[in-house]
């Protein structure tokens, strides 16, 4: 048995694991690194942001397979930037939408799937 380093993920695997973790989480993040090695200063943000109102909610590193990440959920939101968070299955938005919710006191609601 060889081992397939995950970086070979197709478009079409990573589009399916998208939709997936779209479909089966009240609240996803995609983000660059994980929860405990958050890979860029956007993803530490909304992982704060997300962490003050919500204790479950699912993270997925984009950085395995970025171009196809990029792809896959910009069919679901129009931006190809990361982070990216869905709510509900609804693209909420990235670091700076969780911080102008916050600032307006609706992050909480929002994030109360």
């Amino acid at each position: 048995m060889t081992f397939q380093p995950e970086s070979d993920l197709t478009e079409a695997e990573v589009r399916e694991r998208v939709d997936a973790a779209i479909e089966d989480n009240d609240v996803v993040l995609f983000m660059k690194g994980n929860e405990l090695m958050p890979q860029c200063g956007y993803s530490q943000k909304a992982l704060e942001l997300i962490g003050r109102h919500r204790e479950d909610y699912e993270t997925v590193d984009v950085l395995e397979a970025l171009p196809e990440y990029r792809a896959a959920l910009e069919s679901h939101s129009g931006w190809e930037t990361i982070p990216q968070t869905f709510v509900d299955g609804e693209f909420v938005g990235g670091s700076d939408v969780l911080a102008e919710l916050d600032e307006r006191g609706e992050l909480g609601e929002t994030l109360s799937a």
